[in-house]
C-alpha cells in the first residue's frame, strides 16, 4: 500500500483569521472554496482541480501566538504550478512578495511566498513542461 499522493493539508486557526487565510489561498494562490461536510467548527475547503487540497479548521478560540520557527517541523509545502513568468507577473500585481530558487542544471524553478499564518508555499514549476529553458 504505497503512498503515492499529497492528498491534502489541513490549518488549524481561530474563526478570526478565516478570511483573510480564504482570501490568500483563492487570491493568491487560485484555489476556489467549495463543499466542505458538517464539521463542528468553521472552517473552508479550498479545491484544485476538483480536489479539496487544504483544509481550514476554526477550532481555535484565538488565533495562536507566533512561534520560532512560525511552521514548527514543517518546512514548506510545495503545489505543482503552470507558467512561472504569469505568476511572478499574478504575485506582483497582488502585492505578494516572493523569493525564487531555480535548481541549477534541473528545469525546475522554485517560486516561494508565506500564507497569513507564516506557513512557507512553494510552487514547483517544471520548465521542460513548459517549453522554456529558463525562468
Amino acid at each position: 500500500m504505497p503512498v503515492n499522493a499529497l492528498h491534502h493539508y489541513t490549518i488549524r486557526c481561530a474563526a478570526s483569521e478565516l478570511p483573510a487565510l480564504v482570501d490568500f489561498y483563492t487570491r493568491v494562490m487560485g484555489l476556489e472554496a467549495g463543499a466542505r461536510p458538517e464539521i463542528p467548527a468553521p472552517g473552508a475547503w479550498l479545491y484544485a482541480g476538483g480536489q479539496p487540497i487544504v483544509h481550514l479548521y476554526a477550532y481555535l478560540d484565538a488565533a495562536e501566538a507566533a512561534r520560532e520557527p512560525v511552521t514548527g517541523p514543517l518546512d514548506h509545502i510545495a503545489f505543482r504550478a503552470r507558467d512561472v513568468q504569469a505568476t511572478k507577473a499574478h504575485l506582483r500585481a497582488q502585492g505578494v512578495d516572493y523569493t525564487e530558487a531555480p535548481i541549477p542544471g534541473w528545469p525546475i524553478h522554485q517560486v516561494f511566498v508565506h500564507d497569513p499564518k507564516g506557513l512557507r508555499i512553494e510552487m514547483t514549476f517544471f520548465l521542460d513542461e513548459e517549453g522554456a529553458s529558463d525562468a
